[in-house]
């Protein structure tokens, strides 16, 4: 299969505003006459909306909350990156391009990544227009911090609420072209098929989640920014709502799945207290800014922290990573965790955590610096754990947190099905292996507001303005019908066991197996187990509860459902890629001092499955990545 990924011609400078230069824009008279269905309402889905509306394009968004401000991108604590050179650090739109893809391990799509980077400064731009309170400098300039895998400060803030502050900044956005009329809101609905005419996306199938009601809706184009999977592990940091089930399907429907198995695991969250958590807590990477990672030299050791002499403490990335120390990136940070866990010097009842210090940053700064940039964060720990961070060291251990794979899509941001578009942590495009932090806003934002806005006319200027199709047209009727004998077929089990329990197996074979190091034995051994998942699933699963009505357990058993059969994709992804990269890490392919070993000449590409149905294993392609702007090297922060 050859990809079409519609990389302008030109230098990478010039690359977008070449695109922008040659492309046609839709009439302005025209735009109402185009009908838009974005799927999702958090940063990527509420920033889309807010703007092709603004265009003057008729838009319908749909989230399955009771209100956009409760999608998960809130959760995005500690920035968002920008080449501003605010600091005067010797940061450019270059550097940070080249922090990305190094940062990806050389796994991203370039052009993309360079725009990416272009457009970051505009973000701030407009967010500072809507409002969004950052952070300033005393000077009234705002203020910049560093994050992980950057040796610059380019991360602009809120506290320690980020992702919460340029939620409401969009969702101011979207509330004017809600009052406005351009767009219409549907809340607590969950999308779950597609409908294709001809090859186009040209509709959804949708669930009212109040009443249980499957219904048809059309549109001239569909936009899918329903986030990350990364919930599949079970315990993970994101809200236990978010799930695979729109992108799943599209694949289903013939959306190609790029890199499903590159999957982040964030080094700061607050470690497993039990069995009954459904759950984790992420604490922002920015406190690495300030805090010390460390461990006592001795094993095992019981002691409370203040009564661990300094020379009787290892610092272990700043030992390890003297350039980047605590800042190192995410993917490197978690294993350098797991790995000094595993040799049994690991903290707390379980082992399974490490200290993270402000004891030398709160004598340098004092205490009420510390709390102007991060107590929110200090007092949700607090809260969470019971001690008080300004005076012990933070417990952390890494988590299930992002995913850097995602639906295929060209440089317009448009899968492989046209008019199918997919923006944000819903796509692969921008993180290759491994994401840096404060880079999930940048991206969600860039898709949005600059992006997508630009490139969704060269779709739209090749279909007519009465295209609409009937909701009563003979394909909507039924797919509409497979939605419900799916459902129909699920109730009808009446097994003994909850859609929660086998998610619960599921994420621990995941995390065992696929988590944050992996094998050729274990991911045979994970198809194996899941496998046998679903077959207990299709054979005892228990749903209660009625079909034409509020039900969460139907809610969740549907999700599951895809999440059992993405795993297999994930698996399937993880053991054909023999190279160690980014946060896809195979200790087969490792150097001596155990860090990732690339293969750049069988794996420089990105993975593509095609769906060949359900009992038959996915075809997979290649897309060759090919980087003319930056030299691979060897992925080093030492």
């Amino acid at each position: 299969m050859k990809f079409d990924s519609k990389i302008p011609e030109g230098d990478i400078h010039n690359k977008w505003d070449n695109y922008k230069k040659f492309s046609k824009p839709i009439s302005a008279s025209n735009r109402h006459k185009f009908k838009i269905i974005v799927v999702g309402s958090g940063l990527a889905g509420a920033s889309a909306s807010a703007s092709l509306s603004e265009l003057g394009f008729n838009v319908y968004c749909y989230c399955f909350h009771d209100s956009p401000r409760r999608a998960h991108s809130i959760a995005a604590q500690g920035g968002i990156n920008a080449a501003k050179n605010y600091k005067n650090d010797s940061d450019s739109v270059y550097r940070l391009f080249y922090d990305t893809i190094k940062g990806g391990d050389f796994r991203s799509r370039e052009a993309n990544v360079y725009r990416l980077a272009q457009v970051s400064s505009s973000i701030i731009d407009h967010c500072v227009a809507q409002g969004v309170p950052f952070a300033r400098e005393y000077s009234g300039l705002l203020s910049n911090r560093s994050f992980g895998g950057s040796l610059v400060s380019r991360t602009f803030y809120a506290k320690g609420q980020t992702g919460q502050q340029l939620l409401l900044g969009a969702y101011g956005s979207l509330n004017r072209q809600i009052a406005s009329g351009n767009v219409k809101m549907i809340s607590r609905t969950e999308v779950l098929d597609l409908v294709l005419v001809n090859g186009h996306a040209k509709g959804i199938i949708g669930r009212n989640l109040l009443t249980g009601n499957i219904f048809v809706d059309t549109a001239d184009v569909i936009v899918l920014a329903t986030g990350g999977y990364g919930s599949i592990f079970y315990l993970s940091t994101n809200a236990i709502n978010c799930n695979v089930t729109a992108i799943f399907n599209a694949y289903e429907r013939g959306a190609l799945m790029a890199n499903p198995c590159y999957t982040q695991i964030h080094p700061t969250c607050i470690p497993v207290s039990g069995k009954h958590q459904s759950k984790l807590t992420l604490m922002s990477e920015s406190l690495r800014n300030d805090g010390r990672v460390w461990i006592p030299k001795k094993k095992r050791d019981t002691r409370m922290p203040s009564a661990i002499k300094d020379d009787e403490r290892d610092y272990y990335l700043e030992r390890k990573y003297p350039s980047y120390g605590n800042l190192a990136p995410r993917d490197i940070s978690s294993r350098a965790a797991k790995h000094v866990c595993d040799e049994n010097y690991g903290i707390g009842d379980s082992g399974l955590g490490v200290y993270l210090d402000f004891r030398d940053a709160i004598l340098k700064l004092g205490r009420n610096n510390i709390s102007a940039k991060y107590g929110n964060l200090f007092q949700m720990y607090e809260k969470i754990t019971g001690e008080d961070p300004y005076k012990v060291p933070m417990h952390i251990y890494p988590a299930s947190h992002y995913t850097m794979g995602g639906l295929w899509v060209d440089y317009e941001l448009m899968s492989n099905i046209p008019g199918l578009f997919v923006v944000g942590e819903a796509n692969f495009s921008d993180h290759g292996a491994n994401r840096l932090g404060a880079s999930a806003l940048m991206q969600g934002l860039a898709d949005g507001y600059f992006i997508l806005p630009n490139t969704i006319s060269s779709y739209l200027n090749m279909i007519t303005t009465n295209s609409l199709l009937s909701i009563n047209d003979s394909t909507c009727v039924e797919m509409k019908s497979l939605v419900e004998d799916k459902i129909d077929n699920l109730m009808s089990i009446n097994g003994n066991i909850s859609p929660h329990v086998f998610h619960k197996k599921l994420g621990s074979i995941l995390w065992d197996y696929c988590g944050m190091e992996r094998n050729e034995e274990g991911l045979t051994k994970a198809l194996s187990e899941i496998a046998s998942i679903k077959y207990d699933f299709h054979n005892d699963l228990r749903i209660t509860g009625k079909v034409n009505s509020l039900n969460v357990v139907l809610e969740k058993a549907l999700r599951v459902e895809n999440f059992i059969n993405f795993a297999e994709l994930m698996c399937l992804d993880a053991i054909s890629r023999n190279e160690s990269c980014g946060a896809h890490f195979r200790t087969e392919h490792q150097t001596k001092e155990g860090e990732a070993k690339r293969n750049d000449a069988e794996y420089c590409n990105v993975q593509v499955w095609h769906y060949n149905g359900y009992k038959v294993k996915p075809k997979l392609y290649l897309e060759d990545l090919k980087f003319k702007s930056i030299n691979l090297t060897t992925r080093s922060y030492k």
